[in-house]
């Protein structure tokens, strides 16, 4: 099975916070998590694909790029977008139906937004997701807590199928790339 590890919107800005936005919830965990399981994807040679949001930090600098704690490899794809959704104008589908991805392994920020359209639309075109249930974070809304928020979304998203094809939440200690969708079909 042919699978990739997406990471969304990990960049410096979004996840430290700038003097517009704060921090994302749990920023070190989730750097820790999602470095975790870059060291796996590597160790099972399942390629990594970064999406960088231009709005963060208008799109330059230091704070448009990926965190610079994050262990990005040498041969990692970057998609830039526009749009809250990954797939919208980046080219991203393409380069998954090129390669024939079958499950896409979902990370990054912010939970109710590119994290939430990403695993949907993945689903939708014909692709099993597994979202990292510690691997995604946001920062508070005026009515949830970002806590209250991701917990939300992994409990909406384990299961949510489009017939043939669903995401599971799993967690960064868990084996990734093997993935569990046949287990409950």
């Amino acid at each position: 099975m042919k699978q990739m590890l997406l990471i969304i919107d990990a960049q410096q800005d979004l996840i430290e916070g700038n003097q517009k936005e704060r921090a994302v919830y749990k920023k070190d965990q989730l750097l820790t998590n999602i470095n975790s399981v870059i060291d796996k994807a590597i160790h099972h040679d399942v390629p990594v694909v970064f999406v960088r949001d231009l709005d963060v930090s208008e799109g330059v600098g230091k704070g448009f790029q990926v965190h610079e704690k994050m262990n990005v490899p040498k041969k990692a794809i970057f998609f830039d977008k526009v749009a809250t959704n990954s797939f919208h104008g980046t080219g991203l589908l393409n380069h998954l139906k090129t390669h024939e991805i079958e499950h896409v392994v979902v990370m990054g920020c912010a939970t109710q937004h590119c994290i939430d359209s990403a695993v949907r639309t993945a689903t939708i075109n014909g692709m099993d997701v597994t979202l990292v249930g510690d691997g995604h974070s946001t920062t508070d809304s005026e009515f949830l807590s970002a806590e209250q928020i991701i917990k939300h979304h992994n409990e909406t998203l384990h299961g949510h199928y489009n017939v043939e094809n669903f995401s599971i939440v799993r967690y960064s200690e868990e084996d990734l790339f093997t993935p569990t969708h046949h287990s409950y079909r």
